[in-house]
């Protein structure tokens, strides 16, 4: 690909960043990287009624922990500033003028009262009003009215609207790069409002404008905006200027496949849709976030680029550079993707197994903190090599490690009715005593005396095991019980024995 390719991501900050969202940006990312292209960040904030004030810093905030940076937008870069469309807005009206002088567009002075009766009328007749072709030359425009009455009206004030005015008896063909060749016919189309009563531009017009300004070269969204590319091509046509590309993403849906996946879902289910936590303003709810809930950035990261993506190998782990290499929108599904909470902890369980066990030590230090415990770095790093092959998050270590750090207290009692018999105490005490008895306590002399002191006793290695896990543990898990009886040492060991014998028998 030999043209400069620049791609945004325009979100509108109307609350926090949704999974889907940030896999749009995460496409853009990929495919600007793959061609050393720019990746901008556009604020789309002209619908002021739902604007969020923390939403742009949430959605910043989000791109930097998903490490997606933005090469252009607000505060980087201002190449093509301003970046947000509210502080763009006296741009939109010079080009909504201009597009009613070349006949493309025209004013609509329709009150909503008037509007409402139409629909209302249209309705008792078993049809559905549009606003196009049809009827717009007998509507209150400027289509119907004289140039003086219409000079006259906005003299006066009169609030209006500007609506593209959408070709008649066409057929276009439209091309997209995931989905091929589409053809509308023009006759279905209604002619798009493009500037507000309130002086302010739609998505549709604002979006024309600063793609082109923006000299942006491939528009890939989200499929919900497929409908709305018969119009934006009409405006790249309107204006004489070059389309850029468009490129439209699958939906991630539901867990059980139906539907787009909503934050309902993630609340009745358990998982988060959102990369960081969001505070709510003025309700105070708190939202979930993949940050907060322990995932990692790049498991989080791979898991997204495989909803509706494949490289077209068995590879699923990739790293941000690998991802980078085989990005490929041709490789893009046309149908949605189906999101699983389990695959997604998958991913995680396999970023985490990857990570050093100095890395992960260094995570789980403050869990530790939390809880009281202090201990030497050694020590951690080698408890965390013992248990991490059964993690999935960072967070999962303390159940999978606390007796390292303290004596069990508790003893789960469906494994004590099942393993601690009648003989199991008696059986317990001479352990301690044979345990006593080794004076370098290694993992192989704790195993050749213990192993060859059953051996020699002729009974069962579970009459033995199971109890003595269950006295060191509290329960029937964790690694290798000669890890555990040389990390927590002999003294430990055979107290911990005693009090299980003291407790069960």
């Amino acid at each position: 690909m030999t043209e400069n390719v620049r791609v945004r991501f325009a979100p509108s900050p109307t609350g926090p960043l949704h999974i889907g969202g940030v896999r749009t940006a995460l496409f853009n990312y990929l495919f600007a990287k793959k061609h050393n292209g720019t990746f901008v960040l556009r604020i789309e904030d002209t619908d002021q009624t739902r604007y969020v004030a923390n939403a742009e810093q949430y959605i910043i905030d989000a791109l930097k922990w998903c490490n997606i940076p933005f090469d252009e937008g607000p505060g980087n870069n201002e190449k093509f500033g301003p970046y947000r469309q509210s502080e763009r807005k006296e741009l939109y009206k010079t080009y909504a003028t201009e597009l009613i002088d070349k006949d493309w567009a025209y004013y609509a002075f329709d009150t909503t009262e008037e509007l409402d009766a139409h629909r209302k009328n249209h309705e008792e007749n078993g049809k559905t009003f549009t606003y196009n072709w049809h009827n717009r030359e007998k509507l209150n425009s400027s289509l119907a009215l004289s140039a003086d009455e219409v000079k006259a009206k906005l003299a006066a004030g009169d609030k209006y609207v500007v609506r593209f005015k959408t070709p008649q008896d066409e057929t276009l063909i439209l091309e997209d790069e995931i989905r091929g060749k589409i053809k509308i016919d023009t006759n279905v189309l209604d002619d798009k409002v493009l500037f507000k009563s309130d002086g302010m531009p739609t998505y549709h017009l604002a979006n024309i404008v600063d793609d082109h300004l923006m000299e942006i070269s491939h528009v890939i969204r989200g499929e919900e905006w497929l409908p709305s590319l018969p119009l934006h091509v009409l405006l790249y046509r309107a204006f004489d200027w070059e389309s850029p590309k468009f490129a439209h993403l699958p939906l991630i849906l539901k867990p059980v496949g139906k539907g787009k996946l909503s934050k309902r879902d993630g609340d009745k289910l358990g998982f988060p849709v959102f990369p960081l936590e969001y505070t709510n303003e003025k309700s105070g709810d708190v939202s979930r976030g993949y940050k907060e809930d322990g995932y990692f950035n790049d498991a989080f990261i791979n898991m997204l680029a495989l909803l509706g993506w494949n490289p077209g190998t068995e590879q699923e782990i990739f790293s941000l550079e690998e991802l980078v290499d085989a990005f490929d929108l041709s490789r893009v599904s046309k149908s949605g993707a189906k999101f699983s909470p389990d695959k997604t902890n998958w991913f995680n369980q396999q970023y985490l197994q990857q990570k050093t066990n100095e890395e992960l030590t260094t995570l789980y230090t403050p869990i530790l903190s939390e809880k009281g415990i202090t201990t030497d770095v050694e020590y951690t790093t080698k408890v965390v090599s013992l248990i991490k092959e059964r993690a999935t998050f960072v967070a999962d270590f303390w159940e999978l490690s606390s007796f390292f750090f303290v004596n069990p207290t508790e003893y789960d009692e469906k494994a004590a009715k099942k393993q601690w018999k009648d003989t199991t105490g008696a059986l317990m005490e001479e352990l301690t005593t044979v345990i006593s008895k080794i004076e370098d306590f290694t993992i192989e002399n704790t195993q050749i005396d213990i192993k060859g002191w059953i051996t020699a006793k002729e009974i069962g290695f579970g009459k033995v095991m199971q109890p003595l896990r269950l006295s060191l543990v509290g329960k029937l898990a964790g690694p290798d019980l000669f890890d555990i009886m040389t990390m927590i040492g002999k003294e430990n060991t055979i107290a911990r024995i005693k009090n299980a014998i003291k407790k069960l028998s």
